[in-house]
């Protein structure tokens, strides 16, 4: 039987993974597919570069057209990264009837609506589950486990980096900079971690999730960020004598008039809430559908073999749906038109830390400022701060709209006896 041929772009960690997939596990995907699977091409930048894995001769080459107007190619497999130029090469990939999985997540949060458009068009199929928490199968997952329930909340932890930073600090006391090197060092952080650590990835895989997951197209301006570059050690100190840990919580949730907030920012876990045990690289992301209740995907967000898996299961779909002769019907358009959700409509608790001048009556305004906003307090902490004449508040308040609590910071900002807002988070005190 004919086997299917894959053009497979990049060879770093993942490219490398799936050969290393499509080699050893052959026999399974045979019993699959019904037949043989092979990598045709591979496009690199180096012909020579010494990599791990020993390639038939003549396989590597650093031409995108080898593989992209090859008529005996069927799948492109691309996991070269990049944006712009990557838009190019599979919008003529889908125009010439290839096939396309990726684990592209900056790529598909910023095109997606419009290389699946094309794909259709084509007839042609794109697939995307690596591009969000590695390993972990919440993409299908939500378009098909969970395709006939009301999605309301989507929440976890999607940056294997982020959180590998937070668990050092908040365990080992490690400084932010000492656990980012640390985090550098075994590979979970880039050289330039900025997109990480700034919330930027997190962003990325949040808009995709919340598209599918609500059927509306959310687009990376819609999500707020808020990375954790500021988090600081006694951040983290004040949290845990106050019974929270921090991790980085992508957020996406609507109400019953479909409207939505998407948001990636440090937040403050009650310490038995099960996200607060997801430790070090690995992510996990809370579910919650009308009929089905609470559910949770987790699992290692990233590395060269768990990414790969994710590739060949999309691989394994298209090579199925070419089988059955239903490529390019698989794709389902947002149902929805985009609705945000306004301030006044976000509702939520925050932590708040303050430095402030220690007077009598300064607390009472404090609390009086709150009030005028209709905004009360959960815990409260008051430290003086010894041969200052100085103390720190840190409390956290009650569920109240986003927009009064920016109000009453606003104000505190103006308040004479505040001398510095030193940090405010988000909390969360559950799944719903």
């Amino acid at each position: 039987m004919k086997p299917i041929s894959i053009g497979l772009l990049g060879l770093g960690t993942v490219g490398t993974g799936v050969v290393k997939i499509i080699t050893n596990h052959q026999d399974k995907l045979m019993h699959q597919v019904g037949c043989p699977v092979e990598i045709k091409k591979i496009l690199v930048k180096d012909l020579v570069k010494e990599r791990e894995i020993m390639l038939p001769s003549g396989m590597l080459t650093t031409s995108s057209d080898e593989i992209i107007h090859d008529p005996e190619i069927d799948v492109i497999i691309e996991v070269i990264g990049g944006v712009e130029e990557t838009r190019d090469l599979l919008l003529q990939a889908l125009e010439n009837k290839k096939h396309v999985v990726t684990a592209n997540k900056d790529l598909m949060a910023v095109y997606g609506p419009e290389l699946l458009n094309v794909a259709s068009n084509n007839g042609c199929d794109l697939f995307y589950e690596a591009s969000v928490a590695g390993g972990i199968p919440i993409l299908r997952g939500l378009v098909d486990g969970l395709a006939s329930d009301r999605i309301t909340k989507m929440m976890g932890i999607v940056n294997g980096t982020t959180n590998y930073i937070l668990t050092k600090m908040c365990k080992e006391k490690l400084s932010y900079e000492d656990a980012l090197k640390k985090a550098q060092e075994l590979g979970f952080a880039e050289t330039d971690p900025t997109a990480d650590v700034g919330g930027l990835d997190a962003a990325r895989k949040m808009a995709i999730l919340a598209t599918l997951g609500f059927s509306m197209t959310i687009d990376l301006d819609d999500v707020k960020v808020q990375g954790i570059t500021g988090v600081s050690d006694e951040d983290l100190t004040f949290s845990q004598k106050l019974g929270y840990t921090m991790k980085l919580i992508g957020l996406a949730q609507r109400c019953e008039e479909d409207k939505v907030e998407v948001s990636v920012e440090p937040t403050l876990l009650p310490v038995d809430h099960p996200l607060a045990m997801v430790n070090d690289e690995y992510n996990a992301v809370y579910v919650y559908g009308e009929a089905v209740g609470e559910t949770m995907f987790y699992g290692p967000g990233a590395g060269s073999l768990p990414t790969a898996t994710a590739v060949v299961s999309d691989l394994v779909a298209v090579m199925k749906n070419m089988r059955l002769g239903v490529n390019g019907s698989s794709a389902v358009l947002p149902q929805f038109p985009k609705k945000l959700k306004t301030d006044e409509e976000i509702r939520g608790k925050h932590f708040l830390r303050l430095r402030v001048k220690d007077e009598i009556g300064v607390f009472a305004q404090i609390t009086s400022i709150f009030a005028e906003d209709g905004i009360s307090f959960e815990k409260i902490m008051q430290l003086p701060i010894k041969e200052e004449q100085a103390s720190e508040i840190v409390l956290i308040s009650h569920d109240a709209p986003l927009a009064n609590f920016e109000r009453v910071l606003e104000k505190l900002e103006t308040y004479e006896k505040v001398e510095e807002i030193k940090s405010t988070y988000k909390v969360e005190g559950g799944i719903v």
